[in-house]
C-alpha cells in the first residue's frame, strides 16, 4: 500500500466531518473515514459532481415512473 492509498485518513480533508476533498488526491471514489460504511466521493475532483447529478436524476426518473 502507498501512501496516497491512506491520505483519506487525513481529518483536514473533511469537511463537516462527512465531505471529503482534496485536490492532491486524484481518486474520484474514496474509502469513507470508517471503512465498513463504504464509500464517498471526493468533492475536489471534476467529476464528482458529475455523478452527483447522474445520481439525482436516475433517482427522480425512477420515482416518476408508473
Amino acid at each position: 500500500m502507498t501512501e496516497k492509498d491512506f491520505e483519506h485518513e487525513n481529518y483536514s480533508s473533511w469537511k463537516l466531518g462527512i465531505f471529503y476533498f482534496n485536490r492532491n488526491d486524484k481518486r474520484l471514489f474514496v474509502h469513507k473515514r470508517i471503512r465498513i460504511l463504504g464509500w464517498t466521493l471526493n468533492f475536489a475532483h471534476p467529476l464528482s459532481y458529475v455523478v452527483l447529478a447522474l445520481i439525482f436524476i436516475l433517482a427522480y426518473i425512477l420515482s416518476n415512473l408508473p
